[in-house]
């Protein structure tokens, strides 16, 4: 059951992951975008307060069953964790924050923009 939740999380997060870099771009999926990216910036700076900045709940629930299969010294990011994983390096945790901070600012500003700045363009236009 631990190795079925493993790859469970795995692909959960995974997906979650690049639903939030790319659901911006298809009309059908906009709304869907807003309701997953305002989750992620709940987690990283509300619960984030308590449980440090960049908490993901995925993520902690990731880890304890890591940890249940045997995992040790598992990174606070699971972006770091399959960085180092694809790439076979040790990548620098502050590096890897700052990229995944400016994606989140990137998608954000995107969903932003495409959801209600190219929206009322559009509405203006005769």
């Amino acid at each position: 059951m631990l190795h079925f939740l493993d790859i469970f999380y795995t692909i959960a997060h995974l997906s979650f992951t690049l639903f939030n870099l790319t659901g911006w771009i298809w009309r059908r999926t906009r709304k869907a975008h807003i309701v997953t990216m305002s989750l992620t910036i709940i987690s990283w700076f509300v619960f984030g307060i308590w449980y440090g900045w960049g908490y993901c709940f995925l993520t902690d629930w990731h880890w304890n069953v890591k940890e249940r299969l045997g995992e040790a010294n598992l990174p606070n990011s699971f972006i770091k964790y399959y960085a180092d994983k694809v790439s076979g390096r040790d990548i620098n945790p502050s590096l890897i924050d700052k990229v995944t901070l400016g994606c989140l600012i990137f998608a954000v500003s995107a969903s932003i923009y495409v959801n209600f700045v190219a929206k009322k363009k559009t509405k203006i236009q005769p």
